[in-house]
C-alpha cells in the first residue's frame, strides 16, 4: 500500500470531528475509505478505478454521496479555511 496516499492520522484527528456519528453496524475504516475519496478526486479518476487498497469503489463512492449530503465536506472546508486565516 505505499504506492497509495493516505491521510495521516494527525489529519484525520483534525476532520474526523465533522463526519456523522456510525449507527447500528460498524463503519469501515474511514481513513482508508476517506483517502480513497481524495486519491479519485484529485486524480481526476472515475470510482471504478480507484485503487484496490481503499476498498470496494461502491463504499468509496456511497460514502462520499452520504458524507455530502450531511454536509460533513462543508463542514471540513469551512473550518480548516478558519483555522487557515488565524
Amino acid at each position: 500500500m505505499s504506492d497509495v496516499f493516505m491521510l495521516s492520522e494527525r489529519q484525520m484527528e483534525r476532520i474526523e470531528p465533522f463526519f456523522p456519528l456510525a449507527h447500528g453496524e460498524p463503519r469501515v475504516d474511514d481513513r482508508r475509505v476517506l483517502s480513497g475519496i481524495v486519491y479519485v478526486i484529485r486524480n481526476g479518476l472515475q470510482w471504478k478505478d480507484a485503487p484496490k487498497a481503499y476498498g470496494p469503489h461502491k463504499t468509496l463512492y456511497n460514502l462520499f454521496i452520504r458524507w455530502s449530503h450531511l454536509g460533513a465536506f462543508d463542514r471540513i472546508f469551512v473550518a480548516l479555511t478558519e483555522q487557515a486565516g488565524r
